[in-house]
């Protein structure tokens, strides 16, 4: 069966959430992975030279048990999942799993596996008022914003770009409608394309038939 693995990243309250649960809504045959599950407890989370414990840091994620639960879905699609009608496989469609979070493309193992990456960004003003709406479990200490998330934020972005280069960059000020309108539209062509290479490819049936062709 087919597969397509979309990363729906970017900065903090830039609106990932919001795109990637609409997506969710829009295809049915589809999983959605938040990277926010994968935080370890409160006191695995070290603190930095910076005063503030470092939840911004790839450290702070436990990102062996992310990839697990991502290889876990690969897998299932690859051999069927053994309670999925017959007519399902014979409809020739694209599963599709949506992965979301703030460092999705820091971390090599998990970046290798997208199909399509995109990218929230918003400015520094308009993050922090965000921000500053959001009620967070444990709640940010003051100064945590100037003092761990955005310094953090500029350096993964700039480690980001250094290593990765096909990502779509999305404006995440634009209404929401507007990008998932975009995405939507991005992903349709996508799984259209699969769905076109799969009628290509000769299913097991054919290439028997071929072969009994061939020894007469």
């Amino acid at each position: 069966m087919r597969k397509l693995i979309v990363g729906i990243g970017g900065i903090t309250n830039g609106g990932k959430t919001t795109l990637a649960c609409k997506l969710k809504k829009a295809f049915p045959n589809s999983v959605l992975l938040c990277q926010d599950m994968f935080f370890k407890p409160a006191s695995e989370v070290e603190v930095g030279e910076d005063g503030f414990q470092q939840y911004d840091d790839i450290t702070a994620l436990d990102m062996e048990a992310m990839m697990n639960s991502v290889y876990a879905w690969m897998e299932n699609i690859a051999v069927g999942h053994p309670e999925q009608p017959l007519s399902d496989l014979s409809e020739n469609k694209v599963n599709i799993l949506i992965v979301e979070g703030f460092l999705l493309y820091n971390y090599r193992p998990l970046n290798d596996v997208f199909s399509q990456r995109y990218y929230l960004s918003i400015p520094y003003e308009e993050c922090k008022r965000r921000r500053s709406l959001r009620v967070y479990d444990p709640p940010d200490p003051p100064g945590n914003f100037d003092g761990h998330v955005w310094p953090m934020y500029l350096r993964n972005r700039k480690d980001m770009e250094e290593k990765v280069s096909d990502i779509i960059y999305l404006d995440g000020t634009k209404p929401p409608e507007e990008l998932f309108a975009q995405v939507y539209e991005d992903i349709l062509r996508k799984v259209q394309k699969l769905k076109d290479a799969d009628k290509m490819t000769p299913s097991k049936q054919d290439i028997e038939k071929l072969k009994i062709l061939a020894d007469k």
